[in-house]
């Protein structure tokens, strides 16, 4: 049973998100006894790869094989599931209402955002086809993989240049492809050739290969570079259309990343009752941090309904001894 004050709301909880941070902080709030809505689209970002790679314990491990691990463990708390998205989020009598896309209407306490991002990528044909497999973004995530083997590095923005650095790590001809930077300045140019990476300022046209592996990049022009993968950054669209109406403070990211929920360091928004973790508040979070993330937020959240469950009962004790009125 529900340790927390009955109220009005459905919810103690709603998460909007089924991926790693959204269900560590349903977790969290579930083993504090809390009543926990988590309302999944079914479009984790890293749902192109195949596998998972620098997570501790599940090195390897296929993205959909966790998450169906995470929704068995909170079977056995008071947790329950909706596949669907939220259209709007309301305030509402010392809560929130929650309108799903379907239709269902929600109310709750407290609100989670953990619906991560689009990655939106570069209008290059055979690019998409292959993202996750041999198109990269991470490569902590994926770089061990493609070790020793011909690399490209697709630059859409001035973080590109760290990206095709970072890239040199795991293998020795990286080549990047410059042409979404303009003209590199000369200290880059500089330090890029210290280490051996080639600058190629033509555009990239076409990415070429078979099935989901890349064979090479063709420029305009027609000359063709041969890689066995490519790494780039899509440019990071949060999701969170869906609380424009309660206009909720924002943070521009540097380099150019674009804007997101500006939170506090428990995870807490501009709004008293809404929390955010995981990709949606940064991009840049892989999935260990994403989990840690959602859990600090889960323990954030019950600590909040904790203070406001004695706030409550402290008015009602009051209200039945006439203590307010005095």
């Amino acid at each position: 049973m529900n340790s927390s004050l009955s109220s009005s709301h459905s919810w103690d909880s709603i998460v909007v998100g089924g991926g790693s941070a959204g269900l560590s902080a349903a977790l969290m709030l579930g083993r504090a006894r809390r009543r926990v809505l988590v309302v999944d689209a079914g479009s984790p970002r890293n749902r192109f790869a195949a596998h998972m790679h620098a997570v501790l314990g599940n090195d390897g491990t296929p993205p959909s094989a966790l998450l169906a691990k995470g929704r068995a463990e909170l079977a056995e708390y008071d947790v329950a599931f909706v596949d669907d998205a939220v259209a709007r989020v309301q305030d509402a009598d010392a809560g929130l209402l929650v309108t799903l896309a379907g239709g269902r209407v929600e109310s709750a306490r407290s609100l989670i955002v953990a619906t991560g991002i689009t990655d939106v990528l570069p209008d290059i044909p055979g690019l998409a086809e292959r993202w996750g497999a041999s198109v990269l973004h991470c490569p902590y995530c994926h770089g061990w993989e493609v070790r020793d083997r011909r690399l490209g590095v697709l630059a859409t923005s001035p973080p590109a240049l760290h990206q095709a650095r970072m890239v040199r790590q795991w293998a020795d001809r990286v080549v990047l492809f410059s042409a979404g930077l303009g003209v590199v300045g000369a200290a880059d140019e500089r330090r890029l050739r210290a280490r051996g990476v080639e600058i190629v300022p033509d555009a990239v046209v076409e990415v070429l290969g078979e099935g989901d592996q890349v064979s090479g990049a063709r420029l305009e022009g027609g000359r063709v570079i041969e890689l066995d993968a490519l790494f780039t950054a899509g440019a990071p669209l949060p999701r969170d259309g869906f609380l424009a109406d309660l206009a909720l403070a924002r943070s521009e990211l540097p380099g150019g990343l674009g804007s997101f929920l500006a939170v506090d360091q428990s995870g807490r928004t501009s709004h008293p009752r809404i929390w955010a973790a995981g990709n949606v508040v940064n991009p840049m979070v892989n999935v260990p941090i994403a989990m840690g993330a959602g859990a600090m937020v889960g323990a954030a959240v019950n600590g909040a309904l904790v203070e406001e469950d004695f706030d409550l009962a402290v008015a009602e004790v009051d209200r039945a001894t006439g203590v307010g009125a005095r």
